[in-house]
């Protein structure tokens, strides 16, 4: 067996310390936000946003931010080549997903009730 090629991830000082930025601005959106409960809602709000969009602005220049930008984009890019199924396929589908699910439940009801004639009535003679 053959071994899995090993991932190396390499992040230089500049970029963990874009991700510490990140971090210390969202916790300092949450400390502002709170800490200026008493300057208003609007202050209050106004400080929120703007710390949270800095925040997300500096970890999608990081490294970690442009991977997740490019995986978003090839997940996207991935759903384009799906071939979805026809309005008719989707039913047939799903009426076979249905029968399918009637037919279960009949058969685990009759395996049920005959196995609680076997054992209540034949077995132990608990008759009802």
């Amino acid at each position: 067996m053959a071994n899995p090629p090993q991932v190396e991830t390499v992040t230089s000082g500049a970029d963990k310390a874009k991700l510490a930025a990140a971090v210390l601005l969202l916790i300092g959106a949450l400390v502002a936000y709170y800490g200026l409960s008493k300057q208003g809602a609007l202050v209050q709000w106004a400080s929120l946003i703007v710390l949270l969009a800095a925040g997300v602005a500096a970890f999608f220049t990081s490294e970690h931010g442009k991977a997740l930008i490019a995986y978003g984009r090839d997940s996207v890019r991935e759903v384009k080549k799906v071939v979805w199924p026809t309005r008719k396929e989707a039913g047939q589908m799903t009426l076979y997903v249905f029968i399918f699910v009637v037919v279960m439940a009949l058969f685990l009801w009759t395996t049920d009730k005959t196995l609680e004639w076997v054992l209540y009535d034949l077995i132990l003679g608990w008759k009802r």
